[in-house]
């Protein structure tokens, strides 16, 4: 973690026990973690125990992290209470020995006889203890019952010893499909009445939200704009694999008394006439419908909005229907970010120099452009779309780190029956596929990837890719299947290495560097017109620029069959070409391109196909500006808004106004805006009349191909259901200044 974790915020924790054997799990001893006056903590290791028929049916490699953990928690003894009647009838005066004696101590009388405590206190009471077990397949279950230190917590066996302990409660965090098994439940009754909470994952548990302001704000955009918006907020649930694990329990079997967990359910341990399951803190169920009636009572107005945005996506069918495809006008135009009236001044040279840009006439020619006149009309990509050519989901588009608003970035490209693709996969991204397309929707839009591509090393951007990938290689064990490929920059593939040796990451590695676009046009056979040099030179990764010596640090060797894979994934996808792009953000920062292949329409006319393009982070550059000519849509980073330019200058990231002057000199159809300030937890703020072909992104906010036409007019809309929330929050501010 050091490529993107800076050592001041590292904290090295300490490894405990040994390099265990194969015969470990039946150890007499435990691990003993911590040991002081208030608990003593144990750890018992358990290990998979695969049977022939698993392992001639699957490749299992042994990984550390297949190792489970069963940790024991013994809270100390409670001192009986003190009786002065005693002390008093063996000839003690009330007094300071009498505090000896609560202390442990022995203490003589006046006659010279000895008190010990045991003489004066009450029986201790024994401290409670839990267990907490990990049984996280069926293939660990026999060892777990093997664990010899666990025998001393068991009820009525002949293993017990003098040492035997009463486990007060058992949390259990396997899933149901091994604690509902006859075997398991039958080892659970060996502890007696123990407490026996199921704390596993359960797909029943998923209907209540977690995070309830995130639920509402899901639930609330889903009532207004559903075309948009298709999550309620609550997680689709279905039975894993079509199967009712609760139903499927044998009902001549009776199973062990427990209850389920639930959020914020405790078991109280002190003080001791409290001990046991505390239910009050659990949070109060809540429902879809309840939200609505809510938003309905605080803004009234807003009841007829879902028609009326409804009327859009009618009055493009309708319209779509009617109109033959418009003529192509062309217009000779000067892109207005090289104008000295530019909203972007600082375009080329944060110290707001244009002048040895405008010297170079390469530059200066690239900035004019034919572009249809206006930039109004729909592209025939979008006029010819279906619904199932291409959507783009929003799973993160706040910055820096999550709230319960906005998750870190990451975008799903759904390619629907060519797969999909993750442009960043910041941490919680599986999480939020789950709350958009359900556990086994997430699971298939998993499986089906064809590439994940990572824009640059900060955590907020690739830190939940090592989830994604290990749910890829689990979901196909034992499937024929491809190792995974990622692009991203180089300092990554460390990370993922480390990362692997503890479980099966079954990807492919390729530098961004390897990915520029005369590399990729080579890949493909075409005659590229310029070399990577030359692109470089052009942007502002030029010789003599500031960044120039972000373009002297060297890719990684060249990967063939990384490239190879490369070719077939762009096949697979339907994709005519991705490419990344050098921005202005950090070292080895990069935006995409993605092409799709052209279409045969039904008159057999030749249809181009979309054109999507994501910034990654960045300040307003050149090379991203050329590399989303004509885009379909681009999807641009606007972390701040306008009246903080001098902090976006600072922090190398784009305001509002500047990420659209891109789209808008780039001739881009639609702009989306993403990646903000957690200052502005709901809504950023931005300038109206910017938004004539831009939309501002919510977290699990889809946008289709075919949706494109009435993308910006659903925004004022839901400026309508903020209309009290645009503020800035003081304490993410400071929270953000810190990080």
């Amino acid at each position: 973690m050091k490529s993107f974790i800076p050592n001041r915020a590292m904290l090295h924790t300490h490894s405990f026990g040994v390099e265990h054997s194969a015969s470990s799990s039946q150890s007499t001893e435990a691990t003993v973690t911590i040991d002081d006056e208030v608990v003593r903590i144990s750890a018992m290791f358990v290990k998979p125990r695969y049977n022939n028929e698993a392992r001639n049916s699957t490749d299992i490699n042994s990984k550390p992290g297949d190792t489970a953990i069963v940790y024991s928690c013994e809270l100390a003894e409670i001192k009986g209470k003190f009786d002065p009647g005693k002390a008093q009838a063996l000839g003690l005066e009330r007094g300071p020995k009498y505090r000896e004696l609560q202390l442990g101590n022995s203490v003589k009388t006046v006659a010279g006889r000895m008190v010990h405590p045991s003489e004066v206190l009450d029986p201790p009471i024994p401290g409670p203890i839990v267990l907490l077990v990990d049984c996280p397949t069926q293939y660990h279950m026999h060892e777990l019952f093997l664990l010899q230190s666990l025998s001393r917590f068991y009820e009525d066996s002949s293993c017990q010893t003098e040492n035997a302990k009463k486990v007060n409660c058992i949390i259990h965090l396997g899933p149901s499909s091994v604690t509902n098994t006859v075997d398991y439940q039958n080892w659970m009754k060996s502890f007696g009445t123990t407490q026996h909470i199921m704390a596993g994952h359960e797909n029943k548990n998923m209907e209540v939200p977690i995070l309830k302001g995130s639920a509402r704000i899901s639930s609330r955009l889903n009532f207004v704009c559903p075309q948009l918006f298709p999550s309620s907020g609550f997680w689709p649930v279905e039975p894993a694999n079509g199967i009712d694990l609760e139903k499927n329990k044998s009902t001549s079997f009776q199973a062990c008394e427990s209850v389920a967990a639930a959020n914020l359910l405790k078991f109280r341990l002190r003080p001791y006439a409290q001990l046991g399951l505390d239910r009050a803190s659990i949070p109060s169920l809540f429902s879809y419908e309840e939200i609505v009636d809510e938003l309905i009572s605080e803004i009234p107005e807003i009841k007829e909005v879902p028609e009326q945005i409804s009327k859009f996506w009618q009055s493009s069918v309708d319209q779509k229907n009617a109109l033959a495809p418009a003529g192509k006008h062309m217009l000779m135009v000067e892109e207005p970010w090289i104008s000295k009236d530019s909203c972007l001044p600082d375009i080329l040279d944060e110290q707001g120099n244009l002048a040895k840009f405008q010297d170079d006439s390469s530059l200066r020619e690239s900035v004019w452009r034919k572009r249809p006149k206006g930039n109004s009309e729909t592209p025939c990509c979008v006029e010819n779309a279906t619904r199932e050519d291409m959507e783009i989901t929003f799973l993160g588009t706040g910055s820096s780190q999550p709230s319960k608003y906005r998750n870190v970035s990451s975008i799903y490209i759904n390619l629907f029956a060519r797969g999909g693709m993750l442009l960043d996969c910041g941490e919680g991204t599986l999480g939020q596929l789950k709350r958009r397309f359900g556990v086994s929707g997430a699971d298939e839009a998993v499986k089906n990837l064809r590439c994940i591509w990572i824009s640059h090393i900060h955590a907020d951007h690739h830190t939940g890719l090592a989830r994604v990938l290990a749910l890829r290689s689990k979901l196909l064990n034992g499937v024929p299947h491809k190792p995974l490929l990622v692009i991203g920059p180089k300092q990554l593939l460390r990370f993922l290495n480390a990362y692997s040796t503890l479980e099966d990451l079954d990807m492919q590695f390729l530098d961004c560097r390897q990915t520029l676009k005369p590399s990729v046009e080579e890949l493909l056979g075409d005659n590229a017109t310029e070399s990577a040099t030359t692109q470089l030179e052009n942007t502002m990764f030029a010789p003599g620029s500031r960044m120039e010596n972000y373009n002297k640090k060297p890719s990684s060797p060249k990967d063939t069959t990384a490239l190879a894979n490369l070719k077939e994934v762009l096949h697979e996808s339907g994709l005519e070409i991705l490419y990344s792009v050098p921005v202005v953000h950090c070292a080895q920062a990069f935006g995409v391109v993605l092409r799709a292949k052209e279409k045969v329409s039904s008159a057999g006319k030749a249809i181009p196909g979309w054109k999507v393009v994501y910034s990654g982070d960045t300040r307003p550059c050149p090379a991203l500006v050329d590399a989303s000519r004509d885009a379909t849509v681009l999807i641009h980073e606007a972390t701040f808004e306008d009246s903080m330019k001098d902090e976006a200058i600072a922090r190398n990231h784009s305001t509002t106004k500047e990420a659209i002057a891109v789209g808008t000199s780039a001739g881009a159809y639609r702009i989306i805006l993403t990646h903000f300030s957690q200052r502005y937890p709901k809504i950023p703020v931005f300038d109206e009349e910017d938004m004539h072909k831009t939309c501002i992104a919510f977290d699990l906010m889809s946008v289709n191909l075919a949706d494109l036409p009435v993308l910006p007019k659903v925004l004022p809309h839901l400026k309508l259901l903020f209309k009290d929330e645009m503020v800035v929050e003081e304490s993410d501010e400071v929270l953000e200044a810190v990080v």
